[in-house]
């Protein structure tokens, strides 16, 4: 493994732009300076190989490891998340084989699955103040080169423009406020018969577009940046996420999840808003939602982990985003030795906090209610390293655009004293600034 180190910068959109040019360029953005709790910011781009999954495909965990080790392992290093691995999406829809379900092969406007091997990485570490271009054997010295020579020619202190990107229509709402409330109040008889505790309700909003997508994704980030952020471009499209949460973190075998449930809406008033924060934490039905869900990502953990190690050392933690606050818990473990990432990811995907509990019942309401395939919204995004290492995100606040169409989403978790009317501004809170921002730029 080669490392070249670079001078520090909070500028990494210029380090994408650096590499923009090249197929298949991803960032995964810790939000910094905008947002807190991310630590790194991960760029690559021009992989060695790459894997397409369709939402019917099989086993497609299995196939994410396969691919996985085209390319040796690496040794770990303490300030190195990724040293060269996959990074790539996996789209809700391909969690259906895992928990029982027949496929759901509705049309989505990017593959259900995406997949890229990467041999090289630019790696900003903000906690160190540091900044790394990091080599696998694999990549040929050429590139090596090449990408040395692209990045120590970065103008850091310039400003990115997030011009050149335009809507031609406002967003439609794939629902009336008379449907949603309908479709919520049919999850209510469902747990009212013992069906579900909870499902994860969501509709789509979409508008047409053209133009430059990264300048879109600056402008968003700037309003709404968050700490499991991510930009990536695909032959298909491309996916623009500002994700506020963690789905699994894997250090060797040492396991995290950050499962968020409970939400309340930002207030401009600073003593409104704290109050409003100070309410969320202290909602019996938030807390509820949350340990529900808690609870879920326990049992997906004792799948994979070694007895008696699974914990949940924080509960109900306050976060707070530019049009949100939320809570957060902490589910912890220590998968067993044999196991792998993907055999993870087979075992809890998709995410709990976006499917409600039991997973699978909630999975097939969400089927029957919802109006349409999720594709990449909740599903995630994220890396596996050739160093033992992994991280991924549950793709909420999340854009996919394709074929001049740019689609996002919102929802939330209905439980049993779930309001119709509530759960609507609720899915409208969780989206207002991530429309209105894109919507700036309508024609």
């Amino acid at each position: 493994m080669q490392i070249v180190s670079l001078p520090y910068s909070l500028n990494s959109a210029a380090a994408f732009q650096a590499i923009a040019d090249l197929p298949v360029p991803v960032w995964l953005d810790s939000g910094r300076p905008l947002s807190s709790g991310g630590r790194y910011d991960i760029i690559s781009a021009d992989p060695l190989n790459a894997l397409e999954l369709a939402a019917d495909s099989s086993e497609p965990f299995t196939r994410v490891d396969d691919l996985s080790r085209e390319l040796c392992p690496q040794e770990r290093d303490s300030q190195l998340p990724f040293c060269g691995g996959i990074i790539g999406f996996a789209g809700y829809e391909l969690g259906t084989g895992g928990n029982f379900l027949p496929a759901d092969t509705r049309p989505t406007d990017l593959p259900a699955g995406f997949f890229g091997l990467y041999s090289w990485a630019f790696i900003a570490d903000h906690q160190l103040g540091s900044c790394h271009l990091v080599f696998h054997p694999a990549c040929p010295a050429r590139q090596v080169q090449e990408l040395i020579d692209r990045f120590k020619s970065v103008h850091w202190e310039r400003e990115q423009d997030p011009e050149g990107f335009r809507l031609l229509a406002p967003f439609a709402h794939e629902l009336s406020v008379a449907d949603y409330e309908e479709r919520i109040a049919r999850i209510l008889e469902y747990i009212a018969a013992g069906d579900v505790y909870q499902a994860n309700f969501t509709q789509r909003f979409s508008a047409p577009y053209e133009g430059d997508l990264f300048g879109a994704y600056l402008a968003l980030r700037r309003r709404v940046a968050g700490p499991f952020s991510a930009f990536m471009e695909m032959p298909q499209g491309s996916l623009l996420s500002l994700s506020p949460e963690r789905f699994i973190r894997a250090d060797g075998s040492s396991l995290r999840t950050e499962p968020i449930k409970g939400t309340a809406a930002r207030v401009a008033d600073p003593v409104e808003d704290q109050r409003a924060a100070f309410t969320l934490q202290r909602s019996p039905k938030d807390r509820a939602e949350n340990l529900m869900i808690v609870d879920l990502l326990r049992n997906d953990f004792s799948k994979l982990c070694r007895s008696g190690s699974v914990r949940v050392p924080e509960l109900f933690q306050l976060a707070s985003f530019a049009n949100v606050h939320h809570l957060v818990s902490v589910v912890t473990g220590e998968m067993h030795e044999d196991s792998a990432y993907s055999d993870l990811l087979a075992a809890c995907f998709p995410g709990g906090s976006i499917t409600g509990a039991p997973k699978r019942r909630s999975m097939e309401v969400i089927r029957e209610l919802e109006a349409s395939p999720r594709g990449i919204y909740c599903g995630s995004i994220g890396y596996i390293s050739s160093c033992g290492r992994a991280d991924t995100n549950i793709a909420i606040r999340t854009f996919s655009a394709s074929n001049g169409r740019i689609t996002c989403a919102a929802g939330g978790g209905i439980v049993a004293d779930s309001d119709p009317t509530a759960e609507y501004k609720e899915c409208l809170a969780k989206v207002r600034l991530l429309l209105e921002t894109a919507e700036q730029f309508l024609n």
